[in-house]
């Protein structure tokens, strides 16, 4: 077979010296690039871009027909559009590319890759606080928002609201939250075991799945959770139940145990990220978790 083909070839030439030589960087190239078109897709399906990136690929199609059939007056449209496409496409797509990178920032291993330690850890007298609040307000059902900053810092949404920097109690927490004060609508921010801020308004997630017994409370906590490592817990105000957002995710009906284990960082998120089991059992992170169908 070489010896035929060996008549085709250049002379001095073998079949082995025209095939490129393949290199381990190559295939991590191959690798790199085909993980980067899978993300694209998979975050692209998740969002309104993808109906608009329906409608970009009917377009493409309209231009390789106008260039097929030379179709002058079209392809001088398209030529000119394209100049703009990508200005264009980073307008249109802003929300969507803001959350991706917000995404992307909070991805555990990038955030551990630059984190310098937990200097936002919640000690236990705050974990106390906090369970023992949530647990009164339960009771009386008082609506409350609290937001547990971590890695991500929540400075814009702190800059919404008005300052306290005062010692975090279970009195103040109640009487924060406490109906038709002035301080009872919003969230409050807690960092470094300190209240920071109270009446802090938060971005409302847009995603559809939330079960619409939920109301604007666990919207806003869940879309805080979707661009920040926060833990946010929340106290309805309809029935009293207390539920955490966390990593794009709602937990509902959680007890004032698993409240505590959550702050002090014990909890069914953490566990999970250190490889062990989780806090919650199977049955009841499959029952409570709202992101997709509850």
């Amino acid at each position: 077979m070489d010896s035929i083909l060996s008549g085709f070839l250049p002379d001095g030439s073998s079949i082995s010296s025209l095939i490129p030589a393949f290199r381990l960087t190559d295939f991590l190239d191959i690798v790199g690039v085909a993980v980067l078109i899978y993300l694209l897709i998979s975050w692209v399906r998740k969002t309104r871009a993808w109906v608009l990136f329906r409608g970009i690929a009917i377009v493409l199609v309209i231009w390789l027909i106008a260039v097929v059939a030379q179709l002058n007056m079209m392809m001088w449209i398209f030529q000119n559009v394209f100049n703009i496409g990508i200005l264009a496409i980073v307008v249109i797509f802003q929300p969507e590319l803001r959350r991706a990178l917000e995404k992307l920032g909070t991805n555990n291993v990038f955030t551990n890759m630059f984190s310098v330690g937990n200097i936002n850890a919640v000690n236990e007298r705050t974990a106390e606080s906090i369970t023992r609040a949530m647990v009164s307000m339960a009771e009386v059902k008082t609506g409350a928002l609290i937001c547990v900053e971590r890695q991500v810092a929540l400075g814009e949404y702190e800059q919404t609201g008005i300052p306290l920097n005062a010692d975090v109690t279970s009195q103040l927490l109640i009487n924060i939250f406490e109906k038709n004060t002035p301080l009872h609508d919003g969230a409050v921010i807690i960092r470094q075991n300190r209240v920071l801020a109270a009446t802090c308004y938060l971005p409302l997630s847009d995603n559809s799945n939330i079960s619409k017994e939920l109301g604007t409370r666990h919207r806003a906590a869940l879309g805080l959770s979707e661009v920040s490592d926060a833990k946010i817990f929340i106290v309805s105000e309809e029935t009293g139940a207390m539920s955490m957002a966390v990593s794009g995710q709602i937990y509902r009906d959680i007890t004032p145990e698993q409240i505590k284990k959550e702050l002090l960082g014990e909890g069914v998120e953490d566990r999970n990220r250190n490889g062990a089991g989780p806090v919650m059992s199977l049955k009841e992170r499959l029952g409570r978790r709202i992101s997709g169908k509850e």
